[in-house]
């Protein structure tokens, strides 16, 4: 029997094993889907925390279900390892591994090419590998491919499948998630594309797309956070203009959303923040130049939203001057760290920024977010947050920077209590403030 056809067999009949290399916040989501499904999961992480948690039936991601994660480790359909040498009994093995900026805001696909070479090891003819860490186009055919070939001695479309189908992870969304969001794949060859498109319909309802190559899926997903990022950058001048010219950009926002078509709300912010929106055009920018192509619209995105902390700091500094309140010596506390409400995940968010900077004007700082305990501002410095909501109003602060508007806390109250309160995030908006509160409050 062909390749494709006996990987067909298994996956309909649910007796192809699979892998998935990286336990994080794409990984750990996408093995319990998996395991749902009916197949039988092998989780690879090198934190033996992680694995250690897992095969404990301890959840460690906020998307993911705690009853799901313990029965299914408990049934025995998902289990987790350190030793890639447990590859060679996996079917089909996804690599889910973080694709960070290096020091010189480059692509730094060293996780990837680390986890292509265990996975090379140990890899059997007949078995397929899904790159769906986001990347730059040509990287899957490419480096990929090539690091595979060597690490296994094998030859990729005639003894493995090869393809790419990125994630598209939105922690905290309570509508899409990893099992009802489509799916883009693409393979090199056909037969790949059908046996990985095949798997992927076993596991998610939202609709599988296949489309022509990896160049094709890795392109489109630097498109959707591209887009993104330009029109958060949008926006965000469209604030400092409001503000220079004395009109409520919230409003305009507001009044623009109705519109039916041809205009998609975006609002202004503190900054860019996440796992994706900060860091994925810039492989878009960094294959461009293989091209001799200049992505001007790209570099005047980041631009305007890695200014935002400054500008943001700056509006803080002259309201309280304004006030009478010096920034220097001022009791200041920064509601919220994490780079979206209601979420654990703190990369990338503007809050590091906007804390160095009120403590480089000599603010006495303390943040409060119920989600993150300790946030680090450097590698050699973490702070913590305050233990409670109520401590916010107690601690008779200055001033407060709301940077992300987690629900369930009482904001009114803070407002208030404080003589200054800088809302960043947009929740002021959808309170219900008397007019002396108001006259507290400045939004973004």
């Amino acid at each position: 029997m062909e390749i494709k056809e006996l990987l067909l067999n298994k996956i309909l009949n649910r007796r192809a094993v699979l892998g998935v290399v990286g336990l994080g916040y794409v990984g750990l989501p996408l093995a319990v889907e998996k395991a749902k499904a009916g197949f039988e999961v092998i989780g690879f992480d090198i934190q033996d925390s992680k694995v250690d948690a897992l095969n404990a039936g301890h959840n460690y991601i906020g998307d993911v279900v705690d009853e799901d994660l313990s029965a299914l480790v408990t049934s025995g359909k998902l289990s987790s390892s350190s030793d890639f040498k447990r590859v060679a009994s996996a079917d089909i093995i996804t690599l889910c591994v973080p694709t960070p900026l290096d020091e010189h805001d480059e692509p730094d696909l060293s996780y990837v090419l680390s986890s292509a070479a265990s996975v090379g090891k140990y890899l059997t003819q007949g078995s397929v590998v899904i790159l769906e860490s986001t990347t730059y186009p040509g990287t899957t055919e490419g480096i990929l491919k090539q690091t595979l070939e060597e690490a296994s001695g094998l030859i990729c479309g005639t003894d493995f499948y090869l393809g790419f189908s990125p994630e598209r992870v939105d922690p905290g969304n309570k509508h899409y998630n990893t099992h009802n969001t489509p799916k883009v794949v693409g393979a090199i060859g056909e037969d790949a594309l059908e046996v990985i498109a095949t798997l992927y319909e076993q596991i998610i309802d939202g609709e599988v797309v296949r489309v022509s190559s990896p160049q094709v899926a890795e392109m489109e997903k630097l498109l959707e956070n591209t887009y993104r990022n330009i029109n958060i950058a949008l926006v965000n001048e469209v604030a400092k203009l409001c503000n220079r010219m004395g009109i409520d950009s919230w409003e305009v926002i507001d009044a623009a959303k109705t519109k039916p078509y041809g205009f998609q709300a975006f609002y202004p912010s503190s900054g860019v923040g996440g796992h994706c929106i900060p860091l994925d055009p810039k492989y878009l920018e960094y294959r461009a130049k293989d091209f001799d192509f200049d992505t001007t619209m790209i570099s005047s995105a980041f631009a305007i939203n890695r200014s935002m902390p400054a500008y943001c700091i700056k509006r803080f500094e002259d309201a309280l001057s304004s006030r009478n309140i010096k920034l220097d010596g001022a009791k200041t506390l920064v509601l919220g760290v994490a780079y979206k409400p209601d979420v654990d995940d703190s990369r990338e968010s503007p809050a590091k920024e906007l804390i160095t900077l009120l403590e480089s004007r000599g603010a006495q700082v303390s943040y409060f977010d119920p989600y993150i305990s300790e946030f680090a501002l450097s590698p050699e410095r973490k702070i913590f947050s305050l233990k409670s909501f109520d401590e916010c109003i107690s601690l008779a602060f200055d001033a407060c920077f709301i940077n992300t508007a987690h629900s369930g806390l009482d904001y009114p109250t803070l407002i208030s209590k404080l003589p200054y309160t800088f809302d960043a995030s947009g929740i002021s908006r959808r309170l219900n403030l008397d007019a002396g509160m108001q006259k507290k409050v400045e939004r973004l």
